[in-house]
Formats: C-alpha cells, structure tokens, sequence
C-alpha cells in the first residue's frame, strides 16, 4: 500500500504512536537537562499530554548531545531504511547531497519523510549524511567532493553551521529551524519550521468568516521578520493585525491582560507564534487558554502541540511537502547558480489540526471534509 494515500484517520494514529515513542525514548536519547512535565489541559477529563513537542524541540536544538534537532512528527510513517546511504554512487553522480542528524527513532522517521520528498522532486541521485556532534568536516569535505556534490541541504540549525564550514562553492539550502542568526539568514535561503500568516489567516477566516482583527504578542527578536509578513497577509484577508512587542514575561502578561479586556469575540481572534517569551508554556498559555475559553475568543496558534491543550487550529509542517520545496530551492540554484529566494523563509509545506470541542465552544461549524482538516481532537 502507498503510505501517501494513508487515511487522516491512519495519519492520526501514526502520529499517536510517534508521540507515544517519544514519550518512552531512553535517558541517554534526551538532552541531559531536559525535564519532560505533564502539559496542562484546559478541558476536565482530558488526559495530560506525556510531552510538550515545542519544549523538547528547543532543549534539543539547543543541547550538545545532539546535532541537529528533531523535526516535529507529521505526515504517513516510512520505514527508516528510506535513509540507506549513496555512498554507492560513482563519483561526480549526485550533485545534491543532505546533512541530517545521526539519530534514532522516531526522529529518524520524520528525517525520513524529508529525503523521500527530496528525492521525488529532484529526480536526481542525492547524497544523505548522516552527522553526529563530533563530525569530521573534512572528512565531509572529501566526501561530498567525491559525489560532485554542487548544493546541500542542511537540516537543523546545527546543519547550518555544519555546512557553514563546506567549501564556499558548495551551495547551502537550510530547513527545519526555527531560529537563525541574522547575519547567517541573509544570503542563504533558511527555511522556518513556522507556518506562513498568510496561510494561517486563510483557515482562520475559513472558520470564522467575521473576523476582523488578529491579535498577537511577540518578541521582536524572535518574530520581527515574522510580523512584517503577517502585516501584509492580514491586509490580503481584510483583516487588521494587532501586534504588541514584548521582550520579556511580565510586558507578555501586560499586552495579554490589555488584549482580553478590550476583544470583541464576535470579530477577533488571538494568534499564538512560536515565541518562547510570549507564549511561555508554564505561565503564560494556561492562562491564556482559560481566559480564552471563558470569553469565546477564537485562539489559533502556530505550534501543532497547542491544539490538544484547546485552541481552535494550527498548522503542522508536511514533511515529504517540505522536502520537496527543499529540492526545488536546491534545483533552483544548480540550474542558474543563485536561489529562488533568500533569507527567512516560513512554512507553506502544511497541514492542519483542529480543536472539535473548541470549534463547538465558538459556536464553528468547521465541517471536516470541507475544510480538509488532517488531524482533529479530541480524537474520536
């Protein structure tokens, strides 16, 4: 059976199992300093979420142990021997290679989904390398050179500076971050695992078909890119986006307090970024959940892990669709020497969760079939 043609039911059920797999990996899997806690619910009865996904997907990017963080689960499981290396190529024959993570399941899987969508747009050989924290760039130097490798795509931040030391000829296609230095996100294409505003605004009037206003809290050091696109989609839906900065907890709480005192639920609607100072998961997004709730105010978010704790959707990445934009990008720069596009770059390769008990809450018809939801939950 094509695992592409699984069901969103089946994909559901793939996914729980992922989670559940993260939820039992070993110690010696985790960063040492990361302490999984049971997430709150806002719905009574719900069982707690084992892990936050957001929360490991930061700690790992940012521990040693490991090179380059794991992608959040998505999309049809394939097996991971999809990951088989090419080192069976004859020299000169695969023009485009991929860094990913030297790492188990049931990350594996999802670098997995990536190279398969990788290799179906390129339709042409590709390199996969595996790398640990202690690669030998040399080594990986002599390596690609070997292949002809003429572009790489690096997945993860620690993929960025592993290809950052390639040789300058070589060129870089970045995915699967969530963050870059600015002066590494000028001349490259970076791919951000953030779904696109306009995408996100898109669904949202699907759902909602009044809203008017979008309110958001965000820190301009991680999300000043972000808002500057999210201005121009909010103008494309006839809607006005309401940004307040905040570069630290208690300014977060203050917009957050000012925001619910003056939303009208009729015509606006709260939007979650990925922002680990705004949407501070301990504080901050219980609190926000519960005052969202009591008050019928349509809360969207860009983290798929927020939909079960009950806001109304999110968009999640679709790997082997990100693996293909991936491609076209490296395409791009070995048929004219320059990329499609550079610098931050948000996810459009998505799919989406819904909330069925909040849609009912707010008084949504979402309409499932209709709306081509991918997950929904409570599951059924």
């Amino acid at each position: 059976m094509d695992m592409l043609s699984l069901t969103p039911i089946f994909r559901a059920a793939a996914l729980a199992g992922c989670l559940l797999l993260m939820a039992a990996m070993p110690a010696w899997a985790l960063p040492r300093d990361l302490q999984v806690q049971p997430a709150t619910t806002l719905y009574p009865g719900d069982a707690p979420l084992t892990e936050d996904a957001a929360e490991m997907i930061r700690a790992v990017e940012s521990s040693p142990d490991v090179a380059v963080f794991p992608l959040r689960v998505a999309g049809p499981l394939v097996a991971s021997g999809s990951l088989a290396y090419k080192l069976a190529l004859g020299a000169g024959d695969a023009p485009i290679a991929v860094i990913y993570p030297d790492i188990g399941e049931p990350y594996r899987s999802v670098f997995a989904q990536i190279i398969e969508g990788i290799e179906d747009k390129a339709k042409v050989p590709v390199a996969s390398y595996p790398v640990g924290a202690n690669v030998d760039i040399g080594e990986l130097r002599s390596a690609l050179r070997r292949q002809g490798a003429k572009v790489v795509i690096a997945l993860g931040r620690q993929g960025l500076k592993v290809a950052s030391a390639l040789d300058r000829n070589i060129g870089v296609v970045v995915g699967g971050v969530l963050s870059a230095p600015e002066n590494e996100v000028r001349d490259l294409p970076i791919n951000n695992l953030t779904p696109d505003p306009a995408l996100l605004f898109s669904r949202l009037k699907g759902l909602m078909p009044a809203a008017r206003r979008v309110f958001v809290v965000y820190d301009p050091r991680q999300n000043g890119w972000l808002m500057r696109l999210a201005n121009e989609a909010a103008r494309t839906q006839g809607m006005e986006l309401v940004a307040y900065e905040a570069q630290d907890l208690r300014s977060a709480m203050r917009a957050y307090q000012e925001i619910f005192a003056t939303v009208d639920s009729h015509q606006d609607a709260l939007w979650l970024p990925q922002d680990s100072t705004t949407v501070e998961e301990g504080t901050v997004l219980p609190m926000v959940l519960q005052e969202s709730w009591n008050r019928n105010l349509a809360m969207f978010s860009s983290n798929f892990s927020h939909v079960k704790r009950g806001v109304l959707f999110s968009l999640y990445p679709n790997n082997v669709g990100l693996g293909r934009h991936l491609a076209g990008s490296a395409l791009g720069f070995l048929n004219s020497g320059d990329y499609p596009a550079r610098g931050m770059i948000p996810l459009r390769e998505v799919l989406m969760a819904v909330n069925l008990r909040s849609a009912k809450h707010l008084g949504c018809n979402p309409g499932r079939q209709s709306q081509g939801f991918d997950l929904a939950f409570p599951e059924q």
